[in-house]
């Protein structure tokens, strides 16, 4: 089944999505614990599925993906979370859409982050959450890293972005 808006899995927000997707390997290589479909769907195998239901079951929602050539089982990984959590004080750069941008739908939101750190006294019961107008971001707390590292999985990046010390 295509996908009629991917985009609902990179908002930080529940989907209802009922039907089983299929994703095609645009690129063929190895297949990765951690990868990106198209417009940036994080796609994760059953291992590292496991992690986030075990650790964040509030979080998350999993969506099984059928990967074209690939009898392994994936899964489209949804955090169902948006917190308004940037320190702009604290990362590198935080600049937001003006109305001179002139795309009125988006002043206020950002434009543009760079050396993102957040405010943990904002996260309430979030663990693995997209921060609220930088959704591009997909933020996780230490155990998930290090559950993720002791499995060995491929295809993940990690950037620290908690508070200076």
């Amino acid at each position: 089944m295509k996908l009629d808006n991917p985009w609902q899995f990179r908002m930080g927000k529940p989907s209802s999505w009922l039907e089983r997707v299929r994703v095609p390997v645009k690129i063929p290589g190895t297949a990765l614990d951690y990868s990106h479909a198209a417009f940036s769907i994080p796609v994760v195998t059953s291992r590292v599925a496991s992690i986030f239901e075990r650790l964040a079951p509030n979080d998350v929602q999993l969506f099984p993906v059928d990967i074209e050539g690939q009898p392994d089982d994936f899964f489209i990984l949804n955090a169902i979370r948006r917190v308004n959590c940037i320190d702009d004080e604290a990362s590198e750069e935080a600049r937001y859409w003006t109305p001179g941008n002139g795309i009125a739908e988006k002043v206020g939101t950002y434009i543009s982050v760079w050396g993102m750190r957040i405010d943990t006294s904002r996260l309430g019961s979030a663990r693995v959450f997209r921060p609220l107008h930088w959704e591009v971001a997909l933020v996780i707390p230490e155990d998930i890293k290090l559950a993720l590292e002791a499995i060995g999985a491929t295809g993940v990046q990690f950037k620290d972005v908690s508070p200076l010390r």
